[in-house]
């Protein structure tokens, strides 16, 4: 049974500003992350021209949505205030959407005041990677401005979800963190709903594997799927390569996400994860 074909997904689109985006071929979300201390990419983007010149090659290779972060959440990353997050954020937002007016932008934050100035200076989806638990009016914001949501899995909190992750059923207890979620998001009249099961964020090198050979049981969720690798320890310590060697690895793991009917690849590389689309889809229909 083809991807398409199966009877629990059925959410072809997504609403963006009034925009109806189209998931019926897999998209790219290309990651700006405007932090001096991310795992692969801290620093590359310290000046508007940095961020201007990576947007723009990312619409010519066909992006179809810039996250734009500014709190690391790698392993062990230092906190930082809310004050912070938005100096650096806001701005990186406000340049993009002034030089590209028709780029969807995602806001990657778990803060709801973060996530409604984040809109109001043009971001049209939230992409929480604490699925709200960080937050409690994180739920009240997305439903108050009606966008797009993003609510991925995390066990713990970046400073210490990776001491001592452990599951019963790593599928289970994920579907178990967000079915009352989802039921909580729909009551609040939100629908456009994607969920990432966060992949590294509060999983060991053996769980990443066992939830990504499961990662098709996800799409019982009725909600479309978004997965980050890109240049991820998972693939780090299986080849024995550092993130900046790891692209090759990333679109690997990419096509066994995208043959499982995941709807949105989350990447610092747009070019090689729409080529991996477009092959995939053709071996699809072949």
């Amino acid at each position: 049974m083809k991807n398409e074909d199966s009877v629990f997904y059925n959410k072809k689109f997504i609403n963006c500003g009034g925009r109806l985006i189209s998931l019926e071929t897999p998209l790219v979300m290309g990651v700006i992350n405007v932090t001096p201390d991310s795992f692969y990419d801290g620093g590359k983007y310290s000046s508007d021209k940095d961020i201007l010149d990576s947007v723009g090659e990312m619409i010519e290779e066909g992006v179809a949505i810039i996250d734009v972060g500014a709190y690391s959440t790698r392993p062990k990353a230092s906190d930082i205030s809310i004050e912070e997050e938005k100096q650096r954020l806001l701005p990186a937002i406000k340049l993009i959407k002034s030089h590209y007016p028709d780029a969807i932008i995602s806001a990657d934050t778990f803060r709801s005041s973060v996530a409604s100035d984040s809109i109001n200076e043009g971001a049209m989806i939230i992409n929480d990677i604490s699925g709200g638990t960080m937050d409690e009016k994180m739920f009240e914001t997305i439903a108050h401005y009606n966008v797009p949501y993003i609510m991925m899995h995390i066990q713990g909190t970046p400073q210490n979800m990776q001491d001592n992750p452990l599951y019963n059923d790593i599928v289970i207890d994920i579907m178990d963190y967000f079915i009352p979620k989802l039921d909580k998001l729909k009551l609040m009249g939100i629908n456009d709903i994607i969920i990432d099961p966060g992949f590294g964020f509060g999983k060991n090198l053996e769980q990443n594997y066992e939830l990504l050979k499961k990662l098709y049981l996800f799409k019982m969720l009725d909600c479309p799927i978004c997965c980050g690798f890109s240049r991820k320890s998972m693939i780090n310590k299986v080849i024995r390569t550092k993130p900046s060697e790891a692209l090759n690895g990333t679109t690997v793991l990419n096509t066994l996400a995208l043959l499982q009917g995941v709807k949105i690849l989350r990447v610092h590389d747009v070019k090689e994860a729409i080529e991996a689309i477009k092959i995939v889809n053709y071996y699809q229909k072949a």
